[in-house]
């Protein structure tokens, strides 16, 4: 079974970037078919899809998140990172990794997830 594991700091200023990187095991993020996606789950909200790449490095962003958000991937490192700017209170939030098997309709792994807290 594939394991994902999410690392990055846990405090954030308005100032600062969040870089959150996700550590592929178990299995190849170029692997076929595969999607690795980032979600996050604000205090009191719902899941939100924020984007992934693909197994050969294609992005797809939520529209949502589009204008701040950035994914990328390190294959020697079998990572997938997250990079949001322009951080606001409401990105707050925890943030997991995920695989997604392109053939399928749903997210079959995740990461145990990642609590970032916006810090004036």
């Amino acid at each position: 079974q594939v394991q994902l594991q999410e690392s990055g700091p846990g405090l954030v200023k308005p100032s600062q970037t969040l870089s959150l990187a996700c550590s592929v095991s178990g299995g190849s993020i170029t692997a076929n078919y595969n999607y690795w996606s980032w979600i996050r789950q604000r205090p009191g909200k719902g899941l939100e899809w924020i984007g992934d790449i693909s197994y050969n490095g294609n992005t797809r962003y939520n529209p949502f998140f589009k204008s701040r958000t950035v994914i990328s991937r390190d294959t020697s490192k079998n990572q997938f990172i997250l990079y949001l700017s322009t951080l606001t209170p409401e990105d707050t939030a925890v943030y997991y990794c995920a695989k997604v098997w392109g053939l399928s309709a749903y997210f079959q792994d995740w990461g145990q997830g990642k609590s970032v807290t916006y810090s004036p």
